[in-house]
């Protein structure tokens, strides 16, 4: 399992660690992966995504993850967020 978000796509960075006698070490910087269960409310069921704890926080305060996935571009999302996107948008279109 890559170690990216689902909704945001943030993912692994690289850098030095630099001590006080300016050595350089090579390091990766992970992203705080969690994995959560949210609810769709227009498709009325439960999806699980491996999400970062920012981007959780973004999804609470735009108001749910329907109202997050309508905003977020394509390019970030993952493919199964962006199919829950589509059933979304699809499920939205016939109401």
């Amino acid at each position: 399992m890559s170690r990216v978000c689902e909704l945001t796509g943030k993912a692994v960075l690289t850098g030095n660690l630099v001590s006080h006698s300016n050595r350089k070490t090579r390091t990766r910087f992970l992203p705080n992966l969690q994995p959560v269960t949210l609810i769709s409310d227009s498709l009325g069921r439960s999806v699980r995504l491996r999400v970062a704890a920012a981007a959780l926080r973004t999804v609470e305060r735009r108001g749910g993850l329907d109202a997050f996935l309508a905003k977020a571009p394509d390019g970030e999302l993952s493919k199964g967020a962006l199919a829950i996107k589509r059933a979304i948008e699809k499920k939205s279109a016939e109401a």
